[in-house]
């Protein structure tokens, strides 16, 4: 049966009822024969037989007849549906059982952008829009588990404003969420010692270590630990799952942050891990012994292991492979079990997880600030060094930056001197953004910068921005693609002093007669038009464009033929794209996603 339900008692509800039913994937019930409904004998039945089987359900109607109805069946919060009661014109939608726990709040919120109502929601962390500590975790794999108190307790404490410890001692998604929406009554510490007590009532920790605090608190477990091992054959699993717990817990890191278990291929059958892993519910992985040699080059050599497997270690060495990082946390530690039977056990930490220095290569875009993605801007604003190319990005878009951020401007820094730069604040903690124009994967130069970043084990992250090649499509109001003409987007340069492939050179590409869109060629004008003229015809549209969405921006429109003497005229030398198809400013022909024969796409979501 679909897993929502919509009951309505008055055909007035018809309208908006089917108007849920279709973006919800829900069934209309009701107790009278109408039109797009399936007709039940008795609400009150419906709800012994389909309760607690749903996980959404709509009153459209009277809030007494939804309490009245749902009553007999409440039984609590973790596996009650979401039960949601509005009125027939979709004015007003409140969540009326299992909160924000159970999706209420938020199945009340999307059903009021559907019919532009108002979601009324009570739950008192979503009215004072403080974090749902009981189910924020599930958005970030992490596991809830408290000391000194229980949830109920804490959460009360937490949203009648007790003032409150964050610790974060690893990253993700899900940290930077909170430290971008700290409440007044919260304060955020990296390190347990920067904790005092006595200035808090409450403390969260995101965390895999384990903490003994003298005042209650909430440990959201993250899985960011790789637990890599190695053993003889047919060890004993209870043995096994006894020597980790033991481990962890004279480490002082908790099991709940294991991530996942890895060991040699060979091992992919050995009963012990299979069994842990299925105890953990995590994944067992496995690798060869050529990939774990790989990362073993620092590691002491286990001639056992070797000779066995192939892998000069396999413990140790699972744990960095999987763990991405080049430290363990926990090194080999070695155990037998009643029948001497040993294993090896081994912890790292996942690097992107790690809590060090972090960097974005971030796209800039075109030009205009606004242009920035919402990603790009947030972390422009959160960096502590901004390295930008100033010569391809306006310097308005550094703007952004808070104060006390570095700005430096890599124009006339060779990279050296920028690698030395990112670095130091890197070594620090520091958020550094490496800001590149357009969009840093096409033409961006990155290569260089991403090889020194791994060579020095730096994680970093590369957030998408908006090419050029969009802007000019977007200025010049063009698709670039014309339904039975044009299906393909050529995105290339001129052949200066960097070679071009054979089959890549202009003059092939011309053939195609597609969309193209250069780069970095304004210079090699006259060259460039004569190779377009081998696949072109001389008519061919061509638009000029100078610093698109820049204050400065200008574009010219031409055709082919008169390309290099437009460049030559207006001297241009730089942040130049140069569009060249009949897809320009094309209005004659007409897709036909509109037709009324196509119509059915949008009903189905499925094409034929």
């Amino acid at each position: 049966m679909n897993k929502k339900a919509i009951i309505i008692n008055n055909r007035n509800a018809l309208v908006i009822a089917k108007l849920l039913k279709q973006e919800l994937d829900a069934v209309i019930y009701t107790t009278s024969e109408l039109e797009g409904t399936e007709r039940i004998i008795s609400i009150s039945d419906f709800l012994n037989a389909n309760f607690s089987k749903l996980d959404g359900l709509i009153f459209i109607g009277a809030l007494g007849i939804t309490v009245r109805s749902i009553a007999p069946y409440i039984q609590s919060k973790q596996s009650d549906p979401a039960v949601i009661n509005m009125d027939i014109h979709g004015r007003f939608v409140q969540s009326v059982v299992s909160g924000h726990k159970g999706g209420a709040n938020a199945l009340a919120q999307r059903i009021a952008r559907i019919t532009g109502g108002q979601a009324v929601i009570t739950t008192a962390s979503d009215s004072l829009d403080l974090w749902p500590l009981d189910i924020i975790g599930r958005s970030y794999n992490w596991t809830n588990e408290y000391a000194g108190t229980d949830e109920n307790s804490f959460i009360a404490q937490f949203v009648n404003g007790s003032k409150t410890a964050l610790l974060l001692e690893t990253k993700d998604a899900g940290t930077k969420y909170l430290e971008e929406t700290l409440p007044d009554h919260v304060k955020v510490c990296y390190e347990a010692e920067s904790i005092n007590e006595n200035d808090v009532d409450l403390i969260i920790a995101v965390t895999p270590y384990v903490h003994n605090f003298g005042k209650p608190a909430l440990f959201f477990r993250p899985k960011c630990l790789m637990v890599g091992s190695g053993s003889q054959k047919s060890l004993n699993s209870r043995f096994y799952q006894d020597e980790v717990t033991q481990l962890f817990e004279a480490q002082g890191l908790s099991p709940l942050s294991i991530h996942s278990l890895h060991s040699v291929d060979i091992k992919k059958e050995e009963q012990a891990f299979i069994d842990f892993a299925e105890l953990k519910a995590i994944d067992f992985v496995t690798h060869t012994a050529i990939d774990l040699n790989r990362v073993a080059d620092s590691l002491e050599t286990s001639e056992a292991a070797l000779e066995a497997t192939g892998a000069t270690n396999v413990s140790e060495a699972a744990a960095l492979l999987a763990s991405g990082n080049h430290q363990l946390l926990v090194t080999k530690t070695k155990a037998c079990d009643q029948n001497g039977k040993h294993c090896t056990i081994a912890v790292a930490m996942d690097l992107a997880q790690e809590r060090c220095g972090l960097i974005y290569i971030v796209g800039a875009g075109p030009g205009d600030p606004e242009l920035v993605s919402v990603k790009g801007k947030k972390l422009l604003q959160a960096a502590d060094l901004i390295l930008y190319a100033g010569s391809l990005v306006p310097e308005e878009l550094t703007h952004y930056a808070k104060e006390g951020c570095v700005v430096r401007n890599s124009a006339q820094m060779d990279l050296q001197e920028q690698f030395e730069t990112m670095k130091a604040i890197y070594d620090k903690g520091g958020l550094v953004v490496r800001l590149h124009t357009g969009d840093p994967c096409i033409y961006g130069a990155i290569q260089e910068q991403m090889s020194f970043f791994d060579e020095h084990s730096m994680p970093y992250e590369i957030i998408p921005g908006i090419s050029s090649f969009q802007a000019a499509a977007a200025r010049l109001k063009s698709q670039f693609t014309i339904p039975e003409r044009i299906q393909t987007i050529i995105l290339t340069r001129g052949e200066g002093r960097t070679p071009m492939p054979e089959r890549e050179k202009l003059s092939e590409l011309a053939k195609f007669q597609s969309t193209i869109c250069l780069f970095l060629s304004v210079s090699l004008i006259d060259d460039m038009q004569k190779q377009l003229l081998e696949g072109y015809p001389p008519e061919t549209p061509v638009a000029i464009c100078y610093k698109l969405t820049w204050k400065e921006e200008k574009i010219w429109r031409g055709q082919l033929k008169d390309l290099a003497s437009i460049v030559k005229e207006n001297k241009l030398k730089l942040t130049v794209m140069i569009v060249v198809g009949e897809a320009i400013d094309n209005r004659k022909m007409r897709s036909k996603l509109y037709d009324r024969q196509f119509t059915h796409l949008f009903r189905t979501g499925k094409s034929e």
